[in-house]
């Protein structure tokens, strides 16, 4: 584990860069988290998808597989990989500040 600073807080980070605690995650931290995956700026599309992943966890407890992102997202798998380039359910997981979900590499 790790610790680093995030939108001016300081929050504690796994081996894999995925932020602890997702309820102290904020949108600010969005930014922050995107530039270090290479994500620069992030879109409305970008956000349409944070939020989903979001929604989804706060939902169900874990976050969407690509399959499932792709369905019912409202952004086709294509523009997922698009958008998020080195794995699209891992990467936005990793920005909204939730846990890698499952299935994930």
């Amino acid at each position: 584990m790790t610790t680093t600073t995030l939108a001016g807080m300081e929050i504690e980070l796994d081996d894999e860069g995925f932020i602890v605690d997702p309820e102290r995650w904020t949108e600010a931290m969005a930014a922050d988290l995107a530039r270090h995956e290479g994500i620069d700026p992030l879109t409305d599309r970008h956000w349409q998808v944070v939020r989903f992943m979001r929604c989804e966890y706060e939902a169900k407890g874990s976050g969407p597989t690509v399959r499932v992102l792709g369905k019912t997202s409202g952004v086709s798998v294509k523009e997922l990989y698009q958008l998020f380039p080195r794995g699209p359910a891992k990467i936005a997981a990793k920005i909204a500040g939730i846990p890698k979900p499952r299935g994930c590499i």
